[in-house]
């Protein structure tokens, strides 16, 4: 028991050994602060349901690395944007723009509702209208009058 105690408190003295120094945020609190805001406008290409700002995955990164080198060469966000679009097209941005390549994206469910409508309207007219017989004819009835009277069923 004493063997496992001197054990368990090296190891917690060990620990911090192991522990690196936290990085600076940012060198430049201004450049940091447009980084976030213009990564919070893309997309990450790997994740795709996350932002730019908020993955951790490698090429993520990577692209904020590029986005803040691009800052400090002075350009502007909406240059930053047009240079990330041309590289990787409008799936880039998480609001991308109404044009002809993305009608469908933004139409397309739309569309779907209503030709779904359509047709549920069509189908319930159709059924609505189709004609049922309403009543037995002679011939029927006296067959169903015979079956009703018929007394040779078991009881």
């Amino acid at each position: 028991m004493k063997f496992w105690l001197t054990l368990l408190l090296a190891l917690q003295c060990a620990l911090p050994a192991f522990a690196n120094e936290a990085q600076p945020l940012a060198e430049d609190p201004v450049v940091e602060k447009r980084l976030i805001g213009i990564s919070a406008e893309l997309r990450c290409l790997v994740c795709q349901n996350e932002s730019l700002a908020g993955s951790r995955a490698d090429l993520a990164l990577d692209l904020r690395r590029e986005i803040r080198t691009l800052i400090k060469d002075g350009k502007t966000d909406s240059e930053i944007t047009d240079f990330m679009v041309s590289r990787y097209g409008d799936f880039v941005l998480y609001r991308p723009p109404v044009n002809r390549v993305t009608w469908l994206l933004w139409f397309g469910p739309f569309v779907l509702l209503i030709g779904a409508v359509v047709v549920l309207v069509r189908m319930v007219r159709q059924s609505q209208n189709s004609k049922q017989p309403k009543g037995l004819d002679a011939a029927q009835r006296a067959k169903a009058l015979a079956l009703l009277q018929d007394t040779d069923l078991p009881k």
